[in-house]
């Protein structure tokens, strides 16, 4: 997620500068073999253009909004891990009391870093690429790679659990579920060893229950691509527009230009204006475009992402805090002004 309210340039251009540099080229072909070899056919009217770009805007415009939707869905799911995850907390020290302080710090403890270890398997779960994952260009591929935040492995876990249990569970195919599992498992065994009753139970297996419905949500999101006749037909659209914008600015930018210089003053007159604002404006367009895409999908680890890696500290740094320990871990620090 970008933190800060203006977005560099320099990140910007890491984004689209392999746009610019085509939109350059490609305005200065259609300029050269206009002015200079007279192929005055490839002048289109301007007005078909106008309707198309209408079109592409609009279409645009619920791409966009979608794609929002489901990045602000996805961070809503994950705000309601972190309550909960506060709650569960608070229902572990407040239910779980027995007389030997010891062991009873020591379940606790347990049930808490169990915890932390599933926010950190979901985390890394959903930060697997999928077929229709976005591939971006190779100089915003190598900054995510200098961040390493993707593509991680789920060995995270084994800060916080037992040896034998990270063991079980790095195989499995859904290590977040078998980690709730256990955690349900050893609430059962607290029941039957009588540390709790059968009502406290309850309370505890509701908040784990409200945990296995947060991950579902997540995964819905995570498997469910955006739907391909709206995102592949935009980018199809879009590009159509481009690329017949020139060829429609070719006879707006020379009948603003007066007759009573010379005509070499003339065509530099319309070179100064056509291209610079060519380029502008199929900028403007292609933007809007990425930036729909680059929002669909908001567990992948990228820059305009939902900000998984802070949000499982946070959670660590509250538990941690409730058990009352010391040197608890620093809050994740953006990177190149991208908190993860």
């Amino acid at each position: 997620m970008l933190i800060r309210r203006n977005i560099s340039w320099k990140l910007i251009l890491r984004y689209t500068w392999k746009e610019l540099l085509f939109f350059l080229v490609y305005s200065l072909a259609i300029f050269f073999v206009y002015h200079y070899l007279g192929w005055y056919f490839i002048d289109i009217p301007f007005e078909p253009l106008t309707v198309i770009g209408i079109a592409v805007s609009f279409y645009l415009g619920f791409k966009n909004s979608q794609s929002y939707d489901r990045f602000w869905e996805g961070r809503k799911i994950w705000g309601m891990i972190v309550n909960w995850s506060r709650t569960w907390g608070i229902r572990v020290l407040s239910l779980i009391s027995i007389d030997d302080p010891i062991a009873e710090k020591e379940i606790r403890r347990d049930l808490f870093y169990r915890h932390i270890a599933w926010l950190n398997a979901l985390r890394v779960q959903l930060r697997q690429p999928r077929t229709w994952t976005l591939q971006e260009g190779a100089l915003v591929e190598r900054l995510f790679d200098r961040h390493a935040e993707r593509n991680q492995e789920s060995s995270e876990v084994h800060q916080y659990v037992g040896q034998s249990e990270y063991e079980e569970t790095k195989d499995r195919a859904n290590p977040a579920t078998h980690l709730l599992k256990n955690q349900a498992l050893i609430i059962q065994r607290l029941r039957k060893d009588q540390v709790i009753d059968g009502f406290q139970e309850m309370q505890l297996q509701e908040a784990l229950a409200k945990f296995y419905d947060f991950q579902g949500m997540c995964e819905r999101i995570k498997n469910t691509p955006f739907p391909r006749q709206y995102g592949y037909f935009s980018k199809v659209f879009t590009w159509i527009f481009v690329l017949l914008l020139p060829l429609g600015l070719l006879n707006i930018f020379e009948n603003h230009v007066s007759e009573d210089i010379e005509p070499a003053r003339q065509i530099a007159f319309m070179f100064l204006q056509m291209i610079p604002f060519t380029i502008l404006i199929m900028w403007i367009f292609t933007t809007m475009e990425y930036v729909g895409d680059n929002s669909e999908d908001p567990f992948e680890g990228k820059a305009n992402d939902v900000p998984m890696t802070a949000l499982c500290r946070t959670i660590e740094i509250d538990l941690r805090d409730m058990l009352d320990e010391e040197n608890l871990p620093e809050s994740i620090k953006p990177k190149d002004d991208i908190l993860y």
